[in-house]
């Protein structure tokens, strides 16, 4: 039998093109009616935290445990739960470690997702050739379809 409803992973980064790439997302998410629901993961990958070090006599604390950070997980967050929540799609929000490809390719193998949508980050050729893009290697390292978002 044919499976319409899907599960779409959307990695946020708090930018514009990772915006544009949830609204997306909701909107795929939402086009197989309320009948056949696809459900929708929202994913922040934070870079790994050094290991501390003996000359560390303050060792930094990590973001997710800083004061603050619930004002800023709410403000990347935001229009995506925004867009689901209205949309009625059920949506998971999460923040892993790591690299960012690396944690996406994983998570949605292990989570068996149908499509990653991911923005673009429009930086251009010669930082790409350097750096090389988030978008651009969870592209050609992906088991599953991968929408880019400009």
């Amino acid at each position: 039998m044919l499976n319409l409803s899907k599960k779409i992973l959307v990695a946020i980064d708090g930018s514009p093109q990772s915006d544009k790439a949830a609204e997306e997302a909701v909107r795929m998410a939402g086009a197989s009616g309320n009948r056949l629901k696809s459900k929708l993961y929202a994913l922040m990958v934070l870079p790994n935290m050094r290991a501390p070090s003996f000359t560390d006599f303050f060792p930094a604390t990590p973001i997710t445990e800083r004061p603050d950070w619930e004002e800023t997980r709410k403000r990347i967050f935001y229009v995506v739960e925004k867009c689901a929540a209205e949309a009625d799609i059920p949506l998971e929000s999460l923040v892993l470690y790591g690299d960012a490809a690396e944690e996406i390719l994983a998570f949605a193998e292990r989570e068996e997702i149908d499509v990653i949508t991911i923005g673009s980050s429009g930086s251009g050729r010669m930082k790409r050739a350097l750096l090389g893009s988030v978008s651009t290697k969870v592209a050609l390292h992906a088991q599953q379809s991968v929408y880019i978002v400009r």
